[in-house]
């Protein structure tokens, strides 16, 4: 290819996404299950897509909205964020999805060269909007070994001493992939480092709904803080592409600055979206709430179907959609496992070398209802009994 036409160093040298991976593997395994992507099991609230379907004619859906997104919409997630979240201090963008949001952060906040902060295991998705936007000096922290919590002494160290000083620090509470949630004290102090280090603090609560064993979800704020939120897995809105980004009120200029980067992505997120999105809050957080504890049912099943692991190899569950397990230490080359049982045995997972952590797996409990969930397990616990005896079997 002649020099004319070389592609973006920035993309080639980006990581393929996982789950583009796993789409093609799903398709080239025979009747293969599917525990690998974060996805819900249900759909939108009935009565708002009842008031949606009555829109589809009217001549403003079909036009461009405020860059910002609605200003009904945004009125109402101020509301809820201040009610729900204690947020006060916080303006309000919808994007296109939370990994819209993260990716206008970025642009935002980062320049091509900044070093920035993440924890293994890490969403594979932010490590790629970093990588993308020229963002290569990605400092990678480790999690507690019996918890996965991020580090907070590592973290205090590495904002001192690394010069310059990382320009960002992003955290998934409760985590991606992990499912991990960062209790309250510990999100504090991660908030204090970053606030005496000079660094900013993106958390992502995408799954601020989805907390088990009686664990409440909690946010911070700050000037120095940003948070991103989503509809897609509360709602059940995957497809619909809406989330939205709380950012410091008083931090100069932040706003003018965000609105450059959403005006030249979606300009706004689809105007049937948003909709959408603003007739399902006022169903309030217990219609979410009310779904998410029929997880509980689906999170036991493969924590069993986990077992042939040992108990000590499976982590997180607190929190969001996932269980992380470890493989016996000889199988470090994950995705060889993943495609083993895709297509010996019929399940999918995502390996977790996608998240910075070889010779690991992330499980998603959250797609299937309870009977589908049960074969899909049965698959996997199968699966992973066979591993652990006799190998690979061809």
């Amino acid at each position: 290819m002649g020099s004319h036409l070389r592609l973006a160093t920035r993309a080639v040298e980006t990581d393929m996404p996982v789950m583009v991976q796993i789409q093609q593997l799903i398709r080239g395994a025979q009747n293969a299950v599917s525990l690998a992507q974060g996805v819900v099991h249900w759909q939108p609230p009935k009565q708002a897509l009842d008031k949606v379907k009555e829109l589809v004619w009217e001549p403003s859906i079909s036009r461009y909205g405020a860059d910002e997104g609605m200003p009904e919409l945004r009125e109402a997630l101020v509301k809820k964020l201040q009610e729900e979240n204690k947020l006060c201090k916080s303006s309000v963008m919808v994007t296109a999805g939370a990994n819209q949001a993260f990716v206008n952060l970025v642009l935002t906040l980062c320049d091509a060269g900044d070093s920035v902060v993440m924890f293994a295991p890490y969403y594979f998705n932010a490590y790629m909007s970093f990588q993308m936007t020229g963002v290569t000096n990605i400092l990678v922290g480790p999690g507690q070994p019996d918890t996965l919590y991020p580090d907070a002494d590592w973290l205090e160290k590495t904002l001192s001493e690394t010069k310059p000083t990382p320009k960002l620090v992003t955290v998934v509470n409760p985590g991606n992939p992990s499912g991990t949630y960062i209790p309250e004290p510990l999100l504090k102090r991660i908030s204090d480092i970053c606030r005496e280090a000079g660094s900013w603090l993106v958390v992502d609560n995408t799954y601020e709904y989805f907390m088990y064993d009686d664990l409440k979800h909690s946010c911070v704020e700050g000037n120095h803080i940003v948070n991103i939120f989503s509809f897609s897995k509360a709602y059940g809105m995957m497809g619909w592409r809406v989330g939205y980004i709380a950012y410091p009120s008083e931090a100069e200029d932040f706003g003018t600055q965000l609105l450059k980067v959403q005006d030249n992505i979606p300009i706004c997120a689809s105007i049937l979206s948003q909709h959408l999105a603003l007739y399902s809050l006022e169903m309030g957080p217990e219609w979410v709430v009310e779904r998410v504890k029929g997880l509980v049912k689906n999170r036991e099943i493969v924590l069993e179907a986990l077992s042939p692991l040992g108990e000590e190899s499976v982590k997180g569950g607190e929190g969001a959609i996932y269980l992380w397990a470890k493989l016996p230490d000889k199988y470090v080359n994950d995705f060889e496992i993943v495609r083993w049982l895709a297509h010996r045995h019929g399940v999918v997972v995502i390996p977790g070398s996608a998240c910075g952590c070889p010779g690991n797996l992330r499980i998603s409990f959250g797609g299937l209802l309870e009977d589908d969930c049960k074969a899909a397990a049965e698959r996997l616990r199968r699966g992973l009994e066979e591993l652990v005896k006799d190998g690979m079997v061809k």
